[in-house]
């Protein structure tokens, strides 16, 4: 399948007709809403649902408001009709409505250049996983040694902790360098400073689109059916603040200055084709965790650093989101399992997605061995953890015969932390 918008058929494009991902836009100063990226172009769906080319079945507009979530709360039906619709609209082979309109078409595709990005829908909750077996393996490795990098529990569950919405954050937005709590190994008492040991995480981020209900268990493929979407993740991590703080509730401050994500949506049915299953389990899981197919994609993940004043990005990383040992599903239906009430535009982070090689460690505390193995840039400059002006990208695709349906890129750069003085 092709479109009439020629920028979609480029092979390494990331957003073909086969791809449709929704986020929220403006521009001119006009008022953010609800747009689907195709080629280099984004479509104004306030402006076609307006002009009555598109209807996604509820009772009032949803694509003129500045979230995704009116929309994504209406359901699979809806979702699946709005994709036909679009694919009907800007396909080759589909219908004129919008092609054969010069006018319309002038005030319904704006160049990406031209549209300032939002974050995508309004973050009801936020739930940050632990669920790559190598990361996990890794970090605990590194903290506590190979016999203990596991805790016991991790085989069984997948392991998470509630994070901060508010501090979600759309590709793009700077991050000031966070304060807090540290002490030294050696040290008495602890020290408040800027955190030293700033790192990244790269990670996917599971959109939930339909509610549960508070009290009532879900099962898997009830929560594979709630997910509306997909989007690159970068969940920033504070690793010597982390460290002092964590025990025993787990991470607080240290996770809560900033969480970084994509600007597209990936809707899951843009994915189907890419399923494929997680890794054969090591230990039975409890009956309720057990999926009934395939429940994880094949997603190609790379990482990326450039230096302020350097003339490119070095590779950090490149990775697949199949390393998961959980799946977004199984980590729903565990979040739901005791009653827990999940919300449309809840997001839940995978955990560090990292494979067995070293060029696939999906963070700095991995590539650099906790601080011990410096790694060099391109630019020539050598790097422990992330240091101020340092720009980090992220982004994916899953690569189809001929097309990829990919997530653009998920950026931020690192800023001096505030003037503050205790």
């Amino acid at each position: 399948m092709t479109s009439w918008i020629e920028s979609a058929n480029a092979a390494h494009c990331h957003f073909p007709i086969q791809n449709l991902p929704y986020g929220v836009f403006a521009k001119n100063g006009e008022e953010p809403r609800c747009g689907v990226a195709i080629g280099d172009m984004v479509v104004d769906m306030a402006v076609l649902e307006s002009a009555g080319l598109l209807n996604a079945g509820g009772s009032a507009t949803v694509f003129d408001k500045p979230a995704l979530n009116d929309f994504m709360g209406l359901g699979k039906a809806s979702w699946d009709s709005v994709r036909d619709q679009l694919t009907a609209l800007l396909s080759k082979d589909g219908n004129d409505a919008l092609s054969g309109n010069d006018i319309l078409k002038a005030k319904a595709l704006v160049p990406m250049s031209a549209a300032q990005m939002y974050l995508p829908f309004a973050v009801s909750e936020y739930t940050d996983f632990y669920a790559g077996k190598q990361h996990a393996m890794n970090i605990g490795t590194i903290l506590r040694g190979a016999e203990n990098a596991l805790p016991p529990n991790w085989l069984h569950i997948p392991i998470g902790y509630n994070g901060r919405a508010s501090t979600v954050v759309v590709s793009g937005t700077d991050i000031k360098r966070p304060l807090g709590q540290t002490k030294a190994p050696t040290a008495q008492v602890p020290s408040f400073m800027a955190c030293a040991r700033l790192d990244i995480e790269l990670e996917m981020g599971a959109v939930v689109g339909t509610p549960s209900t508070m009290g009532q268990p879900i099962t898997v493929q009830e929560a594979d059916d709630m997910i509306f979407g997909y989007v690159l993740l970068n969940d920033w991590s504070a690793r010597d603040i982390q460290g002092w703080e964590y025990q025993p509730l787990g991470p607080f401050q240290a996770k809560a200055f900033a969480t970084s994500i994509s600007p597209w949506v990936v809707t899951k049915a843009a994915l189907e084709s890419f399923r494929t299953s997680t890794p054969e389990r090591e230990k039975e899981l409890l009956p309720y965790l057990n999926e009934p197919g395939p429940m994880i994609y094949d997603i190609e993940l790379q990482a990326y650093m450039q230096p302020e004043g350097a003339d490119k990005a070095t590779l950090l990383c490149h990775t697949n989101y199949n390393r998961m040992y959980y799946s977004a599903a199984q980590q729903l239906t565990h979040h739901a399992i005791g009653g827990c009430k999940m919300n449309t535009g809840d997001l839940l982070g995978s955990g560090t997605i990292s494979g067995a090689d070293k060029a696939e460690f999906g963070s700095l505390m991995e590539l650099t061995w906790g601080g011990k193995e410096p790694i060099t840039l391109d630019s020539g400059e050598s790097r422990t953890f992330i240091e101020d002006g340092d720009t980090l990208t992220l982004t994916g695709w899953a690569q189809g015969d001929g097309f990829r349906i990919g997530f653009g890129e998920c950026t931020g750069k690192i800023l001096p932390a505030p003037d503050f003085k205790a």
